[in-house]
């Protein structure tokens, strides 16, 4: 041993033998008090004596009203429907407040700007009126929505609800051949796809594991919601008087929700039963004491952790998507744009499947990110309606109202039956770019990967199908 160590181990038997006066000759006793009083006090709180009346457990109580099986689930639902009313009734105003200045006052004052200075018109055209006007356009659909429900979804969360939700679904998952666990991943699916598919490392089965990230697509994620939100609140909210729009708008999107768990279940039984036997594991589930909310910090940390990072993320998208947008909206072949020509070529498909070609080509450019849906069906349905007022093809519609969205929307052929359709596709069609990605890694196949990423759209190439088919032949007898 050399004399440095030596000294390294004197200094540190001095200090011990410092300390171990410094703390009193008593104080194993009183460490060995502690740990028996604890334990009296956590024995005598899960003990019962015939005596004395059961004591009051606040936990105890809340999980067997939330956990039941009578009241489990219509709590479920009911909890859903009021954020979702809350989301969809409040994000009106910000949101025409936000289209008012973006779109109204800004996007006005940069064209002007552009024409005092003598900018080239298809720079102006591609600055501001592809650019910055997808931009604008996620900004003012996106925001209001996202900064109601996010913190809403986090104060559940925080509250320790969610685990209890994973409890009522366990049972169903393991009637499906899945994991368990998969309710857990699922739920984080709710909030990003990517984030799920990284969550289902906490199952161990390798066979449960791949069904859970082949089928947690059917999860909504941060970027349909707004999709479902505004076409429940424009096209199902206006089959109802004023008053009942947003209650039944909530319910459209919660049914949408349900649909997707449905999904779910159905695809882990049919991967279960086929490509992907085996038996299904065990596992305990530990729920954790409910906690009270921390409001402010919650909505301050959802804000930022989750609204303004997807936010930004949906803006780092549409700015590319709005510059390729403008550039096939204006570049022609014999007087037709690059993007009508591909709209034509998918209408019929898409009017086959109850949608149209628009829609179609903007679930193409949104392979990148969901968030971007539809700024970029607004802006292909004014390329295709002529609803800019001749300012330039690609120019998207200044829409100060959700009257003026919905005439839009009816400029460019929609109906109900589009409108359900789209809620449809939106819920079952193809990962996100990042989420295939994710799914790519977490695999290391890329038979897997292909799985995940076209089995979803094939099966809403089907569902829309069959729904379309269904609701004109009915529409033809009545």
């Amino acid at each position: 041993m050399t004399t440095e160590n030596t000294q390294s181990l004197e200094n540190i038997l001095s200090t011990a033998q410092t300390l171990r006066w410094e703390v009193g000759i008593d104080f194993h006793e009183k460490v060995t008090e502690s740990i028996y009083t604890d334990a009296a006090r956590i024995a005598d709180r899960a003990t019962t004596r015939p005596e004395e009346k059961p004591r009051f457990d606040f936990d105890r109580k809340l999980d067997q009203i939330l956990t039941s099986r009578v009241w489990g689930f219509p709590l479920m639902l009911a909890l859903l429907m009021i954020v979702f009313w809350l989301t969809i009734s409040g994000a009106n105003v910000p949101s025409s407040m936000l289209a008012t200045l973006l779109l109204d006052t800004i996007h006005p004052l940069l064209k002007g700007f552009a024409a005092t200075i003598g900018m080239p018109w298809w720079l102006d055209g591609f600055l501001f009126d592809g650019v910055y006007m997808a931009t604008a356009w996620v900004i003012s659909v996106m925001l209001p929505p996202m900064a109601i429900f996010f913190p809403l979804f986090t104060l559940l969360e925080d509250f320790g609800y969610l685990p209890r939700v994973a409890f009522n679904l366990d049972n169903m998952f393991r009637k499906s051949g899945a994991h368990g666990k998969q309710a857990l991943s699922m739920t984080m699916g709710f909030g990003c796809n990517a984030a799920g598919v990284v969550a289902t490392r906490i199952i161990d089965s390798p066979r449960e594991r791949l069904i859970a990230i082949i089928t947690n697509n059917f999860a909504l994620c941060n970027g349909r919601w707004p999709t479902q939100i505004l076409i429940a609140s424009l096209f199902i909210g206006a089959l109802v008087p004023v008053q009942l729009a947003g209650l039944v708008s909530s319910m459209a999107v919660v049914g949408i929700a349900l649909l997707g768990i449905f999904l779910t279940f159905a695809s882990s039984k049919f991967l279960s039963k086929t490509w992907l036997k085996g038996e299904v594991s065990t596992f305990s589930l530990e729920l954790p004491p409910y906690r009270p909310p921390r409001i402010w910090q919650t909505i301050y940390t959802s804000l930022i952790d989750r609204t303004f990072i997807i936010l930004w993320r949906a803006i780092i998208f549409a700015i590319p998507a709005g510059a390729v947008l403008w550039l096939s909206a204006n570049i022609t072949i014999a007087g037709t744009s690059l993007a009508g020509y591909l709209i034509n070529f998918l209408n019929p498909f898409g009017l086959l499947l109850g949608l149209n070609g628009v829609i179609l080509v903007a679930f193409i450019v949104a392979i990148p990110a969901n968030e971007i849906v539809v700024p970029t069906i607004m802006m292909l349905t004014v390329l295709v309606t002529g609803a800019n007022g001749g300012e330039g093809a690609g120019v998207m519609f200044e829409l100060e109202s959700g009257m003026e969205t919905m005439a839009l929307f009816e400029a460019g052929g929609w109906t109900l039956l589009t409108a359900v359709n789209l809620m449809l596709f939106s819920l079952i069609h193809n990962p996100c770019s990042t989420t295939i990605y994710t799914i790519y890694k977490e695999t290391g196949s890329k038979k897997w990967t292909w799985v995940a990423a076209l089995a979803p759209v094939l099966m809403g190439f089907a569902v829309t199908f069959v729904v379309a088919q269904v609701w004109r032949l009915v529409e033809m007898i009545l």
